[in-house]
């Protein structure tokens, strides 16, 4: 039994639009189907786009792959550094005002070694008596 179609009449702006844009279709598989709309999410492409790339009528602006090295790099180094810091970084409130103060000066250094010396500051262990 074939399909009714519906007989309502197409405006003449609507008539002009489909002659002027066709509709463009393929089947391929479901899983295929789901890779390539979540790849043109990634890139924030509708499938018209990718279409009209293909055609040569749009083009894609590829960033320098050393240029996205960089970034990936230069993104890298300061969550690792910012990790790093948050590990190993000896921090305490200013005096004055309250801010956070880091240590990196060799006169702080010393003084914390010498406050940590006199306070007898040591490893937790080294109160073990097998130590």
């Amino acid at each position: 039994m074939k399909k009714r179609r519906n007989n309502k009449k197409k405006s003449p702006s609507r008539e002009k639009f489909e002659k002027e844009n066709p509709t463009v279709s393929a089947r391929v598989p479901k899983e295929t189907r789901d890779r390539l709309y979540a790849n043109l999410a990634k890139l924030g492409m509708s499938l018209a786009d990718a279409l009209k790339v293909l055609a040569g009528e749009l083009e894609i602006k590829v960033r320098p792959i050393d240029e996205v090295r960089q970034q990936i790099y230069d993104e890298g180094m300061e969550y690792g550094m910012g990790a790093i810091e948050d590990l190993y970084a000896v921090k305490y409130p200013c005096s004055k005002c309250g801010k956070e103060m880091v240590v990196t000066d060799e006169n702080e250094k010393k003084a914390i070694r010498e406050f940590m010396m006199a306070n007898g500051w040591h490893h937790g262990d080294c109160d073990h008596p097998d130590s």
